[in-house]
């Protein structure tokens, strides 16, 4: 792991950052810029244009325009995976530089922003540049004297929409997929965390990627993204972020076009650990660190800890064993454990959840405050929680918290304990740790989630399928499955 590019970072951010529409970086026609602020002092640190709708239909032509002429569509399969390749290499060539700036603007530890983030961003363009020419049609067996095949075509321009926990690797997770099969897209991360994407788009201008209008940018708020899930000539949406905003989507797609949908949303992921469990020790560790690590602003994070209980007591004592010792600190000290939270905004939501878990009643065996220990003082620090002695009707149970707060849950059968896991509305992840095969697989089926860890709680690989079920949203990221999000199928009758 290279060092962090801090001296470089702190220069690059002196200029107001612009958006980047036909392949120029412009201003824009708002007249508005957005501040970034560090979560790890509450200061301001850079700054960049706020588009208007004006901006965003500006982009949306010009990735129109350059679907349509074809440069990119038309393109050789093989020619387009050589061009993201490149992409692939110009992220790791700047890994540092990327690490940094996603550390600085999210908050967590520069070396889960550069071992995890940016090099899985980089693996995403690698992976996605191999199906260029792998995801084909098929001839179907029809009665008569005809031909019938399928083809498998762009669907056009793309509208990108990131959330601000996993910056550079949710534009990556979606760019790449979307570029591979010969689309062009507008992209907007979060206003909140806008750094890291500017950047990777800088690389690709510069090197010269990409023909003008197959990646445009754009920065703002909120309602920018409805600017872009609205707009009558975007053909397709990725989003990542919460249900409420999601369902907003829905709607701007069903008012405008109806253009297709794909929504990756929140969770509330149940991790059951029964007393036969094979390694307690490890499933102990496990399930902390797949909570707490990237300040558990994860969807997919293991937040309700079910556990059977003749070894309740034990798994809550150790949980908070750990959670006492973690170093909440500064994202570029190789002593911290933990970031701040991505804005003082989110941190003071995550406490009020804490709060409202007191008042119901759970227990608090560790943590369940603000950390403003030495310099951390004017950061938005959460102490590591964890609440015994939950019940499933509590808020803290029911609600997405998205921050370093686990709910443990005691259970006593094998029955109770998914009736439980699935009592949410919620289907996204889930996990159990059980010693006897039987029940791993009785258990796995009947939990109501789209991808179920056993043994092992946060399992990923771009080859593996990643979505939920029930409001965790619409539709597959990752693989194969991925690609059909991004095409459509045509099939086509020829007579004899």
């Amino acid at each position: 792991m290279r060092a962090p590019k801090l001296e470089w970072a702190n220069e690059w951010l002196k200029d107001t950052k612009k958006l980047y529409v036909n392949g120029e970086w412009i201003a824009g026609s708002s007249g508005t810029t957005i501040d970034t602020v560090s979560p790890a002092s509450g200061n301001k640190i850079g700054s960049f244009t706020g588009a208007s709708k004006e901006d965003v239909d500006a982009a949306v032509r010009a990735a129109r325009a350059a679907f349509e002429g074809g440069e990119w569509r038309e393109m050789s399969r093989k020619e387009r995976g050589r061009r993201l390749h490149r992409i692939a290499q110009l992220i790791r060539e700047h890994q540092d530089e990327l690490a940094t700036l996603e550390s600085m603007d999210n908050g967590k530890l520069y070396k889960e922003a550069y071992n995890d983030d940016v090099a899985e961003a980089a693996d995403f363009f690698e992976y996605y540049a191999g199906w260029t020419d792998k995801y084909y049609g098929e001839v179907n067996p029809v009665e008569g004297d005809f031909t019938s095949l399928t083809t498998r075509d762009p669907v056009g321009v793309c509208g990108l929409i990131v959330p601000w926990n996993f910056p550079i690797d949710m534009a990556a997770m979606k760019l790449a997929p979307a570029l591979s099969m010969g689309n062009t897209a507008v992209l907007k991360p979060s206003s909140v965390t806008s750094l890291s994407a500017i950047r990777l788009f800088e690389l690709i201008h510069d090197a010269g990627v990409l023909p003008p209008g197959v990646i445009n940018l754009i920065l703002g708020e909120g309602r920018t993204g409805s600017f872009i899930s609205s707009h009558g000539d975007v053909d397709k949406v990725s989003f990542t972020g919460s249900t409420q905003v999601g369902k907003k989507l829905v709607h701007d797609s069903a008012d405008s076009n109806l253009k297709a949908v794909t929504l990756e949303l929140g969770g509330k992921s149940p991790n059951i650990i029964f007393a036969d469990a094979p390694n307690l020790d490890a499933a102990i560790e496990r399930s902390f660190y797949g909570l707490f690590t990237h300040k558990a602003e994860k969807c997919s994070a293991p937040t309700r800890l079910l556990v059977q209980r003749p070894v309740y007591n034990r798994v809550v004592e150790e949980l908070a064993k750990y959670a006492d010792g973690y170093k909440c600190g500064d994202p570029f000290d190789p002593a911290s454990d933990q970031g701040p939270q991505v804005s003082q905004a989110h941190m003071e939501s995550i406490l009020r959840y804490i709060e409202s878990g007191k008042e119901q009643g759970a227990r608090v065996a560790a943590g369940g405050y603000r950390d403003t220990e030495g310099t951390n003082a004017e950061g938005y620090y959460v102490r590591p929680t964890i609440f015994a002695d939950v019940t499933n009707d509590m808020k803290i149970a029911q609600e997405e918290i998205f921050g370093p707060v686990l709910c443990v849950i005691p259970f006593d059968t094998e029955e109770e304990a998914v009736r439980i896991a699935n009592d949410t509305i919620y289907g996204l992840a889930a996990g159990l740790w059980t010693n006897d095969v039987a029940r791993a697989h009785r258990v796995a089926k009947r939990l109501d989630a789209g991808q179920v860890f056993v043994n092992r709680y946060g399992c990923y690989d771009i080859a593996s399928p990643f979505g939920g079920f029930k409001q965790s949203g619409w539709g597959k990221e990752y693989a194969i499955h991925s690609l059909a999000s991004y095409t459509k199928m045509k099939a086509i009758w020829i007579a004899h």
